[in-house]
C-alpha cells in the first residue's frame, strides 16, 4: 500500500514507512517532528522543474508529464520503494507542498501505483 500525506499532520503508525520525497527540507518542521524513516530527495523533480512549476494549477498537466519523464531515468529509487512496500507492506509518500491535489507525491504516488 502507498499512500501520501503532508509533513504537516501528525505522523501514526498507520502510515507505515514514511519517507519525504521533497529535494528540500520543509520549513519549519524538525526531524523530530517529521517522522521520518527516509528522506529521498534524489527521486523528487529536479530543481530546474521544480522551479518552473513553481506549485501553480496552471502548469500540473505539463509538471506532470515532465516528472513522469524525469522518473523514468530513477527507476533504481522506484524500485527501492516498492521493495519497501513489499517489505514493510505500507509506505506513505511525505510531501510539504500546500496544495493536497498538486504536488510531485501525487505523480510519484500514481506511478508506484502502476507498477
Amino acid at each position: 500500500m502507498i499512500k501520501i500525506k503532508r509533513v504537516y499532520e501528525s505522523s501514526s503508525e498507520n502510515d507505515g514507512f514514511r519517507i519525504l520525497v521533497d529535494r528540500i527540507w520543509p520549513r519549519g518542521v524538525s526531524k523530530e517532528k517529521a517522522d521520518l524513516d527516509a528522506w529521498m530527495k534524489e527521486i523528487a523533480p529536479t530543481n530546474d522543474l521544480r522551479k518552473w512549476f513553481s506549485h501553480d494549477p496552471k502548469k500540473w498537466n505539463e509538471f506532470e508529464n515532465r516528472y513522469k519523464n524525469e522518473l523514468k531515468n530513477k527507476s533504481e529509487l522506484i524500485n527501492e520503494i516498492k521493495d519497501i512496500e513489499k517489505d514493510k507492506g505500507k509506505v506513505t509518500l511525505i510531501y510539504s507542498a500546500k496544495d493536497k491535489e498538486h504536488n510531485n507525491a501525487v505523480v510519484l504516488e500514481h506511478t508506484l501505483r502502476k507498477l
